[in-house]
């Protein structure tokens, strides 16, 4: 290489060490995480099956209403949501705000109408992975590294490639596309990490990119800018039909495109007195007694009825029913199920049982439908088993990039230095690319902060504090 290539290179390789730096720790938290909420279902289908699964009696299952009556005697309070099994030996869900305020999730044998157990909202094992794989258990600043997580990686993945390309001076398939060395010596690790990154790169940036619409900052501007500009809001929102300041996330969980959502209002009927019953059980937000009591306001559809004209819309096993929110709320029918195609919101007129607005997938805008997509990929639904054996084989492979790098770097490191990629002769080069870098971040705010923060760290404190590793 001629000089201006070495700095360039020398560059890349700089800043690449500063992406693993920051990233590596994790990127194998996310990797393990990750790799185990692929199995969700299987995960409490085998922790929670006192729970979570009954055995199918010869008779139909019982009724709605008596499932809400078992569950508001076990656990007095305000039904807020009911979910029936998707499937034959699946149990019945149904979320119940407590009189002291606490929601938890009831969980009924749908065919002897008999509470099984109770759990927090989203205290499945399940849940709680994802909790941790988002770190949205530790708070919006944790969730804040885990957004420039996802920036960073996207630069590992670019100046990886960058680093990995054959150059002239590279002969044969050797640290290209094969493994040189025995586990003794660096150029093992170097090759194996080589080698492993090209493997897994692409899945590394695609995982990167779907992740982040679920990210503290970048995704909540993201999701507001794509359904103020119909490009993630359904078309059926547009309708010309009375809509209240209720958003669809209030009611349960929502596709990513629906986080702005507004639900429609129903119209009482004149004679109604709708105004009386606001505190009334199924009225979400409002205190209720400590009696059990009936699952709506007697002038509204009776649970039964709304369960009865949901099975005929036909939406896709494993959907929810969430209850009318005050005097002109309405019932709210959503399923996210693995086929991305099958995903719907409905709403019914609490009093009439009239469709308001019937929300599928085809009616999303284009950045939602891609965003759905990737998110189903990303969560290992949309293609069954061979979209979680890819993710899985994904998820193993990064943790050995991670170690790989871990192992590498031990080996070239000085002794009791941090062993930074020496810098480029002409400090230009550096500059360059960290504007290149900077204008990219300004798509990621976090994430070009991060960026800055470090550029300014390698300018005062590198020379000085870290002294260079050894040439690759």
């Amino acid at each position: 290489m001629d000089s201006r290539d070495k700095d360039l290179y020398r560059a890349v390789w700089r800043w690449h060490f500063y992406a693993g730096l920051l990233v590596l720790p994790f990127l194998v938290w996310l990797a393990i995480t990750g790799g185990l909420y692929l199995f969700k279902a299987e995960i409490d289908g085998w922790w929670h099956r006192d729970l979570k699964v009954v055995v199918p009696a010869a008779s139909a299952p019982r009724p709605a209403s008596e499932w809400v009556a078992a569950a508001l005697a076990a656990q007095p309070g305000t039904l807020r949501k009911l979910t029936p099994g998707a499937w034959a030996t699946g149990s019945a869900e149904l979320g119940i705000r407590r009189a002291d305020g606490e929601r938890v999730t009831v969980y009924v044998d749908p065919y002897r109408a008999q509470v099984l157990g109770t759990l927090p909202d989203g205290g499945t094992l399940a849940w709680t992975i994802r909790k941790l794989h988002s770190l949205k258990a530790f708070g919006p600043v944790a969730r804040g590294f885990i957004e420039m997580a996802a920036g960073w990686s996207l630069l590992l993945v670019l100046t990886g490639l960058y680093l990995w390309w054959p150059r002239g001076d590279r002969k044969g398939r050797g640290g290209v596309l094969t493994v040189r060395g025995r586990p003794r010596q660096r150029v093992f690790w170097r090759d194996l990490h080589a080698v492993t990154g090209l493997a897994v790169g692409a899945v590394l940036a695609f995982l990167a990119l779907t992740g982040m619409p679920w990210s503290v900052l970048w995704g909540q501007q993201v999701n507001q800018w794509a359904n103020g500009h119909n490009f993630g809001y359904p078309a059926g929102v547009r309708v010309q039909v009375p809509m209240s300041q209720q958003r669809l996330p209030e009611t349960g969980s929502t596709a990513w495109s629906l986080a702005q959502a507004q639900v429609p209002q129903s119209k009482a009927p004149a004679s109604s007195g709708a105004d009386d019953h606001a505190g009334h059980a199924g009225h979400a937000g409002h205190e209720a007694p400590a009696a059990p009591r009936p699952a709506t306001p007697p002038d509204m559809l009776s649970v039964d009825a709304v369960m009865a004209r949901v099975q005929r819309l036909g939406l896709a096993p494993g959907y929810s029913v969430s209850l009318p929110s005050g005097p002109t709320g309405v019932f709210t029918a959503a399923v996210y199920p693995h086929d991305v195609a099958q995903q719907r919101v409905v709403h019914l007129d609490a009093y009439s049982g009239a469709v308001l607005l019937d929300m599928g997938y085809a009616g999303y805008g284009p950045l939602g439908r891609w965003l759905e997509w990737g998110i189903n990929v990303h969560l290992g639904q949309e293609y069954g088993v061979p979209n979680q054996a890819v993710l899985v084989l994904a998820c193993l492979a990064i943790v050995l990039l991670c170690v790989s790098a871990a192992v590498m770097w031990w080996k070239r490191r000085p002794a009791r230095a941090l062993g930074v990629p020496p810098a480029p002769a002409d400090p230009r080069m550096m500059r360059g690319l960290l504007g290149l870098l900077v204008v990219g971040g300004l798509l990621f705010p976090l994430v070009g902060a991060s960026l800055l923060m470090m550029g300014v760290l390698d300018r005062l404190l590198a020379p000085r504090l870290l002294p260079p590793a050894t040439p690759r």
